[in-house]
């Protein structure tokens, strides 16, 4: 066997290791309850094995696809810090340790900051350059992208865009940038790079890591909740979505890298956690962490540390204490100075896109900014609509097996389609930061409407442009805007989802930037010629610039991302961070909740949340209201035709009958009563704390046999003389587990499971238990009555 054919196999061994985990994953497939191991045969999933990413061995660790315990987690960081602390009064070693324990969570957010700012970084510089290579090429040095090429030449041009140093496909194969021939070079080229890029970015990700797909932000807030996906935030899905991230953005493809950072922020947080052991044995503490993480994500995306902050406060976590929200804003802090120190854009700048607009908004605008909202809450409506139509069209045909094949597919189409039109040529950022100027740099004669001066001196930004009437090239560029703005509707639907890295966040903004230019122009226009009407007197003079097009994009690009993220707050500190434009957040708040209310009465879910209910995730959403009269008895399990509920007594059963009883059943726990026939209940233990317990009593315990007593009580009970040493278990036991009668309302009992993070709560009547209501039984039983798939939920 070759190395090739050695690298083959193993890489085709990777994949269907992790494949097998990821149809697992959308599949919905294990119905066992309180599964502690989570499997229709009681065998955990097949899994690769990553250091990083296997459970601490030990008392309460948890197994694959399963939720956390919130409350035993910060039980235990409870009981850890009471050590700390009565040890730090013996020695000074002991209080240094104490403090070195203290700290250890500002250095890892420190560290978190530097490692996630540096790859955003590398993503930015590499993205820009691979983009740029399918248009040509720099002679001074390849590694150039087209911007920094010209920069650096000494020679004059008098286009910005054309320097004697870069040289199209055609002028370098050609030798002639003009006619038929050369602009069908350069589409055979554009379309080349586009497939081989789209190519290795999908065989990337089916060969290495397939949790690398996708934007990463609905498992990311499922994972945030307490449900355990092993690999999800490993080295590997890092590795390989940091490379793939740069080659789906290059090929053109209808995504931004922007969505995906965040994946990228928590898998450094998930691997620098190993670092510390208080956060690599407690996963409600790493959690904290991954919330943080989330923040910094979107600070190195947008430049918007604040933004940052409030994305993951909103949209993301599920537990966000007020040392979280600190430690938040310092890690997006830092990474937000790491991006600024190397300075990827080349401008100096932190944000994306910076934007000077030179006219002030009126109050007659609101009209056209609350239309811009309406337009983007019917867009993100629709847009969630298609998109999960067609990702459960691509689950559940042939479709789904041939991800390279609908990858190379829509990555041809796009680039077929997008390279005869030069909005939707450009990259999803660059059309943005054009769409948001004052009037474009690059095609300042059509986006204005005014024809450029043939003194070079007039031009830029800083002029007035008082003249803008409309003509020709206006005209053109507003027919080329409008086939860009279906075309990016369109391509977005099919696009977002797929077997390669894809945010949603550029596409979104790409398509209420163009609506909002569409519009702006629109009322530039309207201005221009009626300036004398009741709404533009007093304010808009003849030949004044009084309408602002790239304010109007601005506010289109929020509606359109709050129409398909439901983001509202953290959206508005976005926008005015990402272009420095903060005299503009009234129109930004008016378009942004207008957006949301319309987009709320086709349904309140967000384009993450739908997506974690196509895939089946145990996530309780806290945004949803149960307004069900049902009760705990009509929920918990078992039901009368159920067989019993699997229970411990609190001293009258032997190691062996409790060993059978764990191999015959597949819970996480199990009650505890006084008796069979009393069924008062005493506490719960859990499976993996009582295998544990156990198998150390038989190498640590002499005496102990299959026949030995359990007992869960302190009191010595009677033994006869001649019967093996009693197995004492009341320390594992929770004294206290969560318990709810009979006739609660299910609205309470909802609100419980959220609040608290419950994996299971105890149904009792007059203290005598009757059963067991777990996170997957609350899920199932809001499924049914919001008329879904009962059957869809995954595990808990």
């Amino acid at each position: 066997m070759g190395l090739g054919d050695l690298v083959r196999k193993m890489s085709w061994e990777f994949w269907t290791k992790q494949l097998d985990e990821e149809e697992l994953v959308e599949s919905g497939g294990y119905e066992e309850y309180s599964s502690g191991r989570a499997g229709m045969n009681g065998n955990g999933p097949s899994r690769l094995v990553d250091p990083l990413d296997d459970p601490v061995p030990g008392v309460g660790t948890y197994e694959d696809f399963n939720t956390i315990d919130w409350v035993r987690e910060k039980s235990k960081d409870r009981d850890r810090h009471r050590e700390i602390a009565n040890k730090s009064r013996q020695s000074t070693v002991a209080q240094l340790l104490s403090l070195g324990d203290a700290f250890s969570g500002w250095l890892l957010m420190l560290l978190v900051g530097l490692m996630a700012g540096a790859l955003a970084a590398g993503i930015d510089i590499a993205a820009h350059w691979l983009t740029d290579m399918k248009d040509g090429v720099c002679l001074t040095g390849f590694w150039f992208n087209h911007e920094h090429c010209c920069w650096m030449s000494n020679e004059t041009f008098e286009d910005r865009d054309r320097c004697p140093e870069w040289q199209s496909w055609a002028e370098l194969i050609t030798g002639t940038s003009q006619g038929a021939f050369a602009y069908i070079m350069n589409y055979l080229m554009y379309i080349f790079w586009a497939l081989l890029f789209s190519l290795l970015a999908v065989t990337l990700v089916r060969a290495f890591a397939p949790y690398a797909c996708g934007s990463g932000i609905p498992e990311i807030k499922t994972i945030l909740s307490g449900f355990i996906i092993r690999g999800y935030l490993g080295k590997w899905t890092l590795i390989i979505k940091t490379i793939t991230l740069v080659l789906a953005v290059s090929s053109g493809l209808s995504l931004g890298k922007e969505g995906p950072l965040v994946h990228v922020a928590c898998c450094c947080a998930n691997i620098l956690c190993h670092l510390f052991t208080k956060y690599r044995k407690n996963e409600a503490k790493r959690r904290e962490v991954l919330s943080a993480a989330a923040a910094v994500g979107v600070s190195v995306a947008f430049g918007a540390p604040i933004g940052g902050v409030l994305f993951s406060l909103e949209e993301v976590s599920y537990y966000f204490p007020l040392k979280t929200l600190w430690r938040s804003f310092f890690a997006a802090l830092v990474a937000a100075f790491t991006l600024r120190s190397i300075n990827p854009f080349g401008n100096s700048r932190l944000v994306l896109f910076y934007v000077e607009f030179h006219a002030p908004w009126h109050l007659v605008e609101l009209g056209p900014f609350i239309l811009l909202g309406i337009f983007g809450g019917l867009w993100g409506a629709m847009f969630i609509r298609a998109n999960i139509a067609w990702c459960r069209i691509r689950k559940t045909t042939r479709l789904g097996h041939y991800p390279v094949i609908e990858v190379l597919a829509v990555a041809a189409l796009t680039a077929l389609l997008a390279f005869p039109n030069s909005y939707t040529r450009m990259s999803g950022s660059e059309l943005i930061s054009e769409l948001f100027n004052d009037c474009s740099l690059l095609d300042s004669s059509q986006l204005c409407g005014y024809k450029q001066p043939t003194n070079t001196s007039e031009t830029g930004v800083g002029n007035s442009l008082a003249d803008r009437p409309a003509g020709a090239p206006l005209y053109t560029a507003l027919w080329q805007l409008a086939l860009a703005l279906i075309f990016k509707m369109l391509i977005t639907v099919i696009t977002f989802g797929m077997k390669v890295p894809s945010g949603l966040f550029i596409p979104s903004m790409a398509v209420g930037a163009i609506a909002g230019r569409l519009l702006g122009v629109g009322m530039e226009q309207l201005a221009y010629y009626h300036h004398d009407w009741l709404i533009f007197k007093g304010w808009c003079s003849p030949g004044a610039d009084c309408i602002t097009p790239g304010l109007y994009a601005m506010v289109g690009a929020a509606a359109c991302l709050g129409g398909a993220t439901r983001m509202t707050v953290s959206l508005v500190v976005i926008m005015f961070e990402l272009t420095g434009g903060l005299e503009y957040i009234v129109p930004l708040m008016a378009a942004t909740m207008t957006s949301k209310w319309v987009a709320d009465a086709f349904g309140r879910e967000g384009i993450y949340e739908a997506h974690i209910r196509l895939n089946g995730y145990p996530f309780l959403e806290p945004k949803e209201e149960f307004e069900h009269s049902s009760l705990a008895v009509d929920v918990m399990r078992p039901r009368r035709s159920d067989p019993a509920l699997a229970v411990l007594t609190q001293d009258g059963m032997t190691v062996g009958e409790v060993e059978t009883l764990v191999e015959t059943t597949h819970y996480s726990g199990f009650p505890v009563v006084i008796s069979q026939e009393s069924q008062r209940l005493v506490g719960f233990v859990f499976r993996r704390d009582l295998l544990i317990s156990i198998d150390n009593a038989r190498k640590r315990q002499e005496g102990v046999v299959s026949a030995s007593k359990v007992v869960f009580t302190d009191h010595a009970s009677s033994q006869p003389p001649d019967a093996p040493p009693p197995l004492r278990l009341r320390g594992i036991m929770d004294l206290s587990p969560f318990t709810v009668t009979d006739l609660t309302p299910m609205d309470i009992t909802v609100d419980i499971f959220r609040k608290l993070g419950l994996r299971q709560c105890l149904v009792t009547h007059n203290g005598r238990l009757l059963g067991i209501i777990t996170k997957k039984d609350i899920l199932k039983h809001m499924a049914q009555m919001a008329n879904r798939d009962p059957d869809s939920i995954l595990f808990n």
